[in-house]
């Protein structure tokens, strides 16, 4: 007996190898990509257009603006007259006392006192000066130093300028003397002196003059030079 075949009324069980019919697949596959990628750009519009429009109207600054603003105005502004701190600087050194002219002013004012016969206002006069040029000699000393071996050239200036202000220093203190003799205070010239002497050695003419004053204060009992210019030792 032959069974006559099913007939197929539209419905058919699916296998796993049966594909999707096509009516089932997207007939417009680039359709979801164009609506995305307009989307995409109306959203970025739409975050910079209000951030244009408020640049527009002021409300935005830009950042280097805020960059510059947050700088105080010291720091922006170039102090008035700083390339003329060369041309400055000795007009500076000039009028300090802790200088060569403001050691000489002092002795300048010495003097006058000594013309009024002022006498303890020319010893105060003559003290300062000398630590004044005492001081002077010393830091030029030192920097001479420090440039030893270094830089010869500032080495050699700074140390004739040390030799310079310590004569200074030493005409101060044998006016110092000078003065305290003349008040009548031998116990005060007397140290100034001998420092002279140890100083300038005898055979500098400051140092004559210093050993003169001990000989003729008595401290010493032996002129020098002695007379005839005979100055060899017995």
């Amino acid at each position: 007996m032959r069974f006559a075949a099913p007939q197929d009324h539209g419905q058919r069980t699916r296998t796993g190898n049966d594909k999707i019919p096509e009516v089932c697949q997207d007939p417009f596959p680039d359709t979801h990509k164009v609506t995305r990628m307009v989307s995409v750009r109306l959203l970025s519009q739409l975050c910079v257009t209000p951030l244009l429009v408020a640049a527009s109207l002021g409300l935005v600054r830009p950042a280097a603006t805020f960059a510059q603003s947050a700088l105080p105005d010291a720091e922006l502004d170039q102090p008035a007259g700083a390339t003329d701190l060369d041309e400055a600087r000795p007009v500076i050194l000039d009028s300090s006392i802790l200088s060569m002219p403001g050691g000489q002013r002092l002795m300048q004012e010495a003097s006058a006192a000594v013309s009024s016969e002022n006498y303890t206002l020319a010893a105060a006069k003559l003290q300062e000066a000398r630590q004044v040029f005492n001081q002077l000699s010393n830091f030029y000393q030192e920097i001479a130093s420090s440039f030893s071996g270094i830089d010869n050239r500032i080495a050699d200036s700074q140390r004739r300028k040390a030799l310079d202000t310590a004569q200074m220093r030493d005409e101060a203190t044998y006016q110092l003397a000078l003065v305290h003799r003349a008040q009548n205070k031998p116990e005060l010239a007397v140290p100034l002196l001998v420092q002279l002497v140890r100083s300038q050695q005898p055979t500098r003419d400051l140092g004559q003059k210093a050993y003169q004053q001990l000989f003729e204060l008595g401290f010493v009992d032996a002129p020098y030079p002695r007379s005839g210019g005979d100055t060899s030792a017995r």
